[in-house]
């Protein structure tokens, strides 16, 4: 448990040296009041969860902390030649994806919980921790893999049909299109009829 600590101390520390808006903005204050960034942080961190608890729109906070710092992340996982990284932060954003999926049907009825913001920013922090027990790889191990090979043949063919379905439908209306506008630059409306002027000569009666 130590270890874990540690290691997760270290990561804060690092973060905290790195140069970004946010410990740019930790340098200003720490110049201005004299406090240390680490304890900033911190108390920014308590902040945060006594707003989860009590805040307004704690919903937006909690959405916000799940979203930008791996955000943030996963850009430097692209710029960086290694690929590990990548793997990570791949593997936070499809259990990201299905945690929002099931939020969506299970909202109206577990944001009423008490500390379900500050459970769900929990959650969303362990998916997203520099640890082994990382929440994010162990649910993809032992949950989303095992469906998804399970199901993956279905999947694909599913996928598969509705692709061709797709095309065959877009061919279709866009073969109608074609059709109509061809229709319509071809076949003008009928011209009217020359209207004949009545003649002026009229018919003499024959004698026998």
């Amino acid at each position: 448990m130590l270890a874990i600590f540690k290691k997760i101390k270290d990561r804060v520390e690092a973060f905290l040296n790195e140069k970004n808006i946010v410990t740019d903005c930790l340098n200003k204050i720490e110049e201005k009041t004299g406090i240390k960034k680490r304890y900033l942080a911190l108390g920014a961190v308590g902040v945060t969860g006594a707003y989860l608890l009590f805040g307004y729109g704690a919903s937006l906070l909690c959405n916000l902390i799940g979203f930008v710092y791996p955000a943030y992340y996963s850009i430097k996982a692209i710029e960086s030649p290694d690929k590990e990284d990548d793997t990570q932060w791949l593997t936070y954003w499809v259990i990201y994806g299905f945690f929002s999926v099931g939020e969506f049907f299970s909202d109206i009825f577990l944001h009423w919980f008490p500390f379900y913001y500050v459970c769900k920013c929990l959650f969303l922090l362990w998916c997203m921790a520099p640890v082994s027990w990382n929440g994010s790889q162990i649910l993809y191990r032992h949950v989303v893999r095992p469906l998804f090979l399970k199901h993956e043949a279905k999947v694909d063919e599913m996928v598969s049909g509705i692709g061709v379905k797709a095309m065959s439908a877009a061919e279709n209306v866009t073969r109608e299109v074609l059709t109509t506008l061809v229709r319509n630059r071809t076949i003008g409306p009928a011209e009217p009829e020359a209207r004949r002027l009545p003649s002026s000569s009229t018919t003499e009666p024959s004698v026998d």
